[in-house]
C-alpha cells in the first residue's frame, strides 16, 4: 500500500496548490482525486510531482506494508 500523506505534506510547504496543479501543470482532477483517497498513482504520474514540486520520491509517497499485499 502506498500513502501519499508525504505528498501533501510537500505541497503544503511548497507555493503550488491544487489549483495550480490542475491547471497550470495539468495534472488530472481525477488525480488528486486520486491522492485524496490514497489510490494508486502511475509512476509517470509520481514522476511528474516529484519534477514540479522539485522534490524526491520520498517526499510524495510511502510504502507502507500490508497484510493485504498479494504473495510473491
Amino acid at each position: 500500500m502506498i500513502n501519499y500523506d508525504p505528498f501533501w505534506k510537500t505541497l503544503k510547504r511548497s507555493s503550488k496548490k491544487t489549483y495550480t496543479l490542475i491547471n497550470n501543470h495539468h495534472i488530472s482532477s481525477a488525480t488528486i482525486d486520486k491522492l485524496r483517497k490514497n489510490k494508486p498513482l502511475t509512476t509517470t504520474t509520481l514522476n511528474d510531482l516529484c519534477r514540479i514540486l522539485q522534490c524526491t520520491l520520498d517526499q510524495v509517497a510511502q510504502y507502507v506494508p500490508s497484510n493485504s499485499d498479494q504473495t510473491l
